[in-house]
């Protein structure tokens, strides 16, 4: 097997590696038993796999940095907040927690509900849809659009930007680096003439409220706005889309586990939570040791790269019995597709929202489909998107709908 490959024999995991991407949750609990700090191929450095000890890393900056280096993205400084470590990310999320609480992103959902709705009637008179592209894409990022206050037609560029820092058109680490690069200076460009604009003419959206806001007393910079933005088009374009788009390749093969939230909307939220357990999208972060630590039996030394994976982690069943059984009902779900500690992602609110009002208004719409005959989920690399899912429904399903998986 080629050095390259991932390989739980030898305690190897490749991220990229399409076999691994198909069907991580194995390659994860064969991990957790053979090489719970495992190898990671391609990029060097480790993995954590287990739960105690990914939550232990999220909790802990002191030894797991999430500064700059710990992941290139192509950026030039570091991302607010990804890219801070306490106790300067502390003013950071006292400004920027707030705009995402419960309450505000509960205030979300009647518009939330309104586009899902706007969304489901382009397709469905014609009982079938390619849920990435008519649903799982624009639902999501019309949202974050909205709130940035960006043009809605200019989401084909944002999201070709974003996908040249999270799927590069490569596998190779130097290329993607510079690839990523060139993307990253495009992402400055466009937001830079975003702000000339907002600071001409303000308005009700978050980049306006950045530019008038002030962190300890002081106004944020041009530079601070900036890379808040950035961070706000990796994030709002591609983290709900991939949630959304791993839950309904599930319910789509599943059709006794969708019949229960057809049947009782009340199990939604619960489901929400299980499914992200189950097929974590952002299947890890990148972190760097600060200090020596020692991880079980291995020795992490200053300076060495770890990957935190979150999928691991929400897979181990010393933390989920039965954790192969995906349970709608499941009453202690402590699972990580957020993350946790400091960096706890700073949209889950928003996201928890937006993902049960999707799960809610399609299935009180079009509360059976299945998979177009002959056609698969396509994953893509690193994060755990779904970029091809064809569904049929209505009379189309049973014409041209595949028998699905129990």
């Amino acid at each position: 097997m080629s050095s390259q490959r991932t390989d739980t024999q030898e305690g190897r995991i490749n991220l990229f590696d399409p076999a691994f991407t198909a069907n991580p949750q194995p390659v994860y609990q064969e991990l957790h038993k053979k090489c719970p700090v495992a190898h990671t191929a391609g990029v060097g450095g480790r993995a954590l796999t287990r739960y105690e000890d990914v939550l232990f890393a999220l909790r802990h900056p002191e030894n797991f940095s999430s500064a700059m280096g710990a992941a290139r993205l192509g950026n030039v400084r570091p991302l607010i907040p990804l890219q801070i470590d306490p106790p300067e990310l502390v003013k950071y999320r006292k400004l920027l927690d707030p705009l995402f609480s419960h309450k505000k992103s509960l205030e979300m959902a009647p518009d939330m509900r309104k586009l899902a709705n706007q969304l489901i009637d382009a397709f469905i008179d014609t009982g079938e849809c390619e849920f990435t592209k008519d649903f799982a894409i624009p639902y999501p990022c019309t949202v974050i659009v909205r709130l940035m206050g960006l043009p809605q037609e200019d989401l084909d560029l944002l999201l070709e930007l974003k996908n040249g820092i999270v799927r590069p058109t490569t596998t190779d680490y130097e290329e993607a680096t510079r690839l990523r690069a060139e993307t990253a200076q495009r992402i400055y460009a466009y937001f830079e003439k975003v702000l000339d604009l907002r600071e001409k003419k303000s308005g009700e959206d978050l980049i306006s409220y950045f530019l008038a806001a002030e962190v300890g007393g002081e106004r944020l910079t041009r530079n601070d706005v900036l890379d808040i933005c950035f961070l706000f088009l990796l994030g709002g374009l591609d983290t709900v889309t991939a949630s959304l788009g791993c839950g309904f390749a599930y319910l789509a093969t599943h059709p006794e586990q969708r019949r229960l939230i057809v049947e009782d909307p009340s199990l939604i939220p619960t489901a929400a939570e299980e499914l992200l357990r189950w097929d974590t999208p952002v299947m890890g972060v990148a972190r760097v040791v600060k200090q020596d630590v020692t991880i079980g039996d291995v020795e992490l030394k200053a300076g060495e790269s770890v990957t935190v994976l979150l999928g691991a982690a929400d897979v181990d069943e010393q933390e989920f019995p039965e954790a192969n059984r995906v349970d709608f009902r499941r009453e202690r779900n402590r699972h990580l597709a957020f993350g946790g500690g400091a960096h706890r992602c700073l949209g889950s609110h928003l996201s928890r929202v937006e993902l049960c009002v999707a799960y809610e208004e399609f299935h009180r719409r079009i509360p059976e489909y299945q998979l177009k005959t002959g056609e698969e989920p396509k994953y893509g690399l690193g994060i755990r998107e779904v970029q091809h899912l064809p569904l049929v429904f209505g009379d189309a399903a049973a014409s041209g709908g595949q028998k699905a998986s129990e």
